[in-house]
């Protein structure tokens, strides 16, 4: 049985009353905010966008050395260039593991690098299979090219590498012409005078090398040369340069590194083995490590337990040393 409820007319209406207020000022406030919302400006939707992640751009540099003297030709690291940066890789005498590490990721057997002569590739120096932990062999491989390059002999390097070079340009790595040389010599011979070289050792000026390269692809030529003298019996001097022509047409060193060695100088103990090439710095190549446009110098100084590298890099109207590294490779 249900129970009704009798509502009396007056409390009726007065429920009705109390509704129609209440949901009378939610239609007016509704009506305001519709209006509102249609004289504002549309609200831009931001999408989170996600930064694009850079790869690191890392590849190795060698040096291509001892072709055509006794022996293969070797592979040796200067440094690694990370996103533009030169590095140094692990020296002969690092410890085990990371020397390993290395020759890993770089020497596997079979592994061709781009042979770098006057700047550009030229042809392939590929990784021969061997052990690589002989008695003073150091952080280097065994290497041969292809196809065979008679330009690359002696105290005449060469670098290599697995970058990607953006735009090689056309260069040269040549002899200087007969007057490039008088006025290179020139510059030589003062430079001698002003250290005090006697000018009877002058009329001997001797050279390890001396490169005409192009590394701004302008068509004038940048010169990088090893001149000595034998000041005496127990003294040499070292001049290793780099020279160019200015806008008035004359000739300057643009960088200068000269040093006297005496037998105190010498591991050996012996001025005369410098002769032959050891102590002196020269030149490897030229690399646009960086893509800007300028071919960068690499040289290497030959030493009795290893070698030393540089790399040299324009600076305004002169050259500055950016990078040194060393690999040992055992006690003399």
């Amino acid at each position: 049985m249900c129970d009704f409820v009798v509502i009396s007319d007056n409390a009726r209406n007065q429920s009705i009353d109390i509704y129609m207020k209440y949901h009378l000022k939610t239609i007016f406030v509704f009506i305001v905010v519709c209006l509102i919302s249609g004289n504002a400006p549309a609200q831009k939707i931001r999408k989170t966008i996600k930064p694009k992640t850079t790869a690191t751009v890392r590849f190795p540099i060698f040096a291509v050395t001892n072709a055509s003297e006794k022996g293969p030709v070797m592979l040796e690291p200067i440094a690694i260039v990370e996103n533009g940066s030169l590095a140094e890789t692990a020296e002969g005498n690092d410890v085990e593991k990371s020397v390993k590490a290395f020759q890993g990721e770089f020497y596997r057997a079979k592994t061709a690098y781009d042979l770098v002569f006057g700047g550009v590739p030229v042809g392939k120096i590929i990784v021969k299979p061997g052990d690589l932990s002989g008695e003073c062999s150091g952080n280097r491989a065994e290497a041969s090219l292809s196809p065979a390059n008679s330009s690359v002999k002696g105290l005449v390097m060469a670098l290599a590498t697995s970058a990607k070079l953006s735009n090689p340009q056309p260069s040269y790595r040549r002899k200087p012409t007969t007057e490039e040389r008088i006025e290179i010599e020139k510059l030589v011979r003062r430079e001698f005078k002003e250290q005090n070289v006697p000018d009877a050792a002058l009329k001997k000026l001797r050279y390890q090398n001396l490169t005409a390269l192009d590394v701004d692809h302008d068509g004038e030529p940048e010169f990088v040369g090893s001149y000595w003298t034998e000041t005496a019996a127990d003294r040499r001097d070292l001049l290793f340069f780099i020279a160019e022509k200015g806008a008035d047409g004359a000739y300057s060193l643009t960088y200068k590194d000269y040093g006297k060695v005496t037998p105190n100088d010498v591991m050996s103990g012996d001025v005369k083995d410098l002769d032959s090439g050891i102590g002196h710095e020269l030149l490897l190549d030229v690399l646009d490590y960086d893509n800007d446009g300028v071919s960068e110098i690499f040289t290497i100084g030959r030493a009795f337990e290893g070698n030393n590298f540089y790399v040299y890099k324009r600076k305004g109207a002169n050259w500055e040393k950016v990078f040194e590294g060393y690999n040992y490779h055992c006690a003399y």
